[in-house]
Formats: structure tokens, sequence, C-alpha cells
């Protein structure tokens, strides 16, 4: 069996995250309590979608996302918000975004520090919950949105792909999850294949934030990529814009840090 959380830390890289746990903390109310919602936000091992470790605690260090793209010379590092949250803040701001498109709010930002916070249970975005349409942990749909949408527009040469594939074989993961990744990186990306893999529309939105996060889309091929997506996610308008505007609010304030 794959520890997906592992996975997660060589994707999206591991350690030197002490500072932005504890920024995370001081904003949603102050050490290792709770939140102003009464979610808890201190350290320890933690679940999968909490702050302590795993998710947020492997985003800062890079990791074999930001091969993908850091490779991109000129462009900006979209996934910098990513480092700053990790897979917490993919569900917590498709979350945030679900709730203002049903309240029908007009699309907007929202505070970082309230779309880091977990969305409750059973609400159809707790990662720690959640099965993609194929029975697999969904975790796994986000690594592989993730990654498609960094290398949508066609930008990897032989060269980088070497140094991909020999960093995905250094990492101290299983054969399986060795597999998995070296799978994910070398195909192609397709935002059909991707959208398949959402079991609901929450998970849609998911999959749709990981992509955006993972980018900023700044070429055509990125903004076209994004539009098949959404498409093929079937998401409403409504939910596309409530989901862009948080996902640029976040990138926004992540750039302070």
């Amino acid at each position: 069996m794959m520890d997906v959380r592992r996975m997660l830390e060589g994707v999206l890289g591991s350690g030197g995250t002490a500072g932005l746990e504890k920024e995370v903390r001081r904003m949603l109310g102050g050490g290792g309590g709770a939140s102003p919602g009464g979610r808890p936000t201190g350290g320890g091992s933690g679940s999968g979608s909490g702050f302590g470790g795993g998710m947020l605690g492997g985003a800062a260090a890079g990791g074999l996302l930001s091969l993908v793209l850091g490779s991109k010379k000129g462009r900006k590092m979209g996934g910098k918000a990513l480092k700053y949250g990790g897979a917490a803040l993919l569900a917590g701001l498709a979350w945030k975004a679900w709730q203002d498109w049903k309240a029908g709010q007009p699309a907007q930002g929202a505070p970082l520090a309230d779309m880091a916070a977990p969305p409750p249970a059973h609400s159809g975005f707790s990662l720690d919950e959640e099965r993609d349409a194929g029975g697999s942990d969904f975790r796994l749909a986000l690594v592989r949105a993730m990654i498609a949408a960094a290398k949508c527009d066609g930008h990897i040469d032989a060269d980088e792909h070497a140094r991909i594939t020999a960093a995905i074989t250094d990492q101290g993961l299983t054969a399986e999850e060795k597999g998995f990744l070296l799978d994910a990186f070398t195909t192609d990306a397709d935002p059909m294949a991707i959208a398949r893999l959402a079991r609901t529309q929450e998970q849609g939105a998911e999959l749709y934030v990981a992509s955006r996060l993972a980018i900023d889309p700044d070429v055509p091929a990125e903004h076209q990529y994004l539009q098949r997506l959404g498409a093929a996610l079937g998401l409403p308008g409504g939910l596309v814009a409530q989901l862009d505007a948080k996902v640029e609010a976040a990138r926004a304030e992540a750039a302070g840090f």
C-alpha cells in the first residue's frame, strides 16, 4: 500500500516549515490551540489535512513539483501558495469558494488563514475521507492534477525529463510510489483524464484548484488547459470565478512570505 502522505511530501517538498507553521497558527488564533472555528491548529503529526505535519509540513522546501515549475524561465512561481499551505490549502480554498458560490456571494478573495483552515468532516472536501471515481485515495488524484497542469504547455525537454526522473528515483519511496510518480510525470497532460478522476462536483472543484495553484496561467496553452479542465469537470461559471478569485488572493498573500 502506498503511503500517500509521504509521497505528497516528495512532490511538494519537505522540511523548513517551522516559520510558516508558526505564522499559520498565529493568524488562526495562536499557539497550538483551536482556530476561531474551533478546529485544532497545533503541531504534532496530525491528520493528513492538518497543519502540524504531512501536507503543510511537506510543502515548503520545493519538492518534485518545483522541478517542473522552476524549469520555466521568466515565469512566476505559481506554486508559491502551495508552499505556504500544501494540500490543506487546496481543500480549504476549494471549500471556501464552494461556500461563497452556494451563498451567491460575489467572486472575491479571502484571507489566506481562513482558506488554509481544513474543511469539516463529511463536507465533501475533507481529504482524509475522500475517494476518487475509481475508489483510490483522492489525494493521488490531486497529485496527478498538479503534475499535469505544471507540464501542460509541453515545456519539459529531454534533459529536464531525465532530471525529474532521477529525482523521483532518489526519493525514499517504495517501488509502487515511485512507479505512480513516474507514470504521472510521463503521462501526457490531458484535462479530460484528470476530470474523469472526480467522483463529485466538490472533488472537481478541488482538482481545478490543484491545477490552478500549480501554475500561473500566463501563456495560451495554460489558459486553454484550465478552460478545458473546467468544462470537462462541468463546473458552473460562477464556481470557477470563485475558485479563480480565491487562488489569486492566496497567491498574492503568500508572495509576502
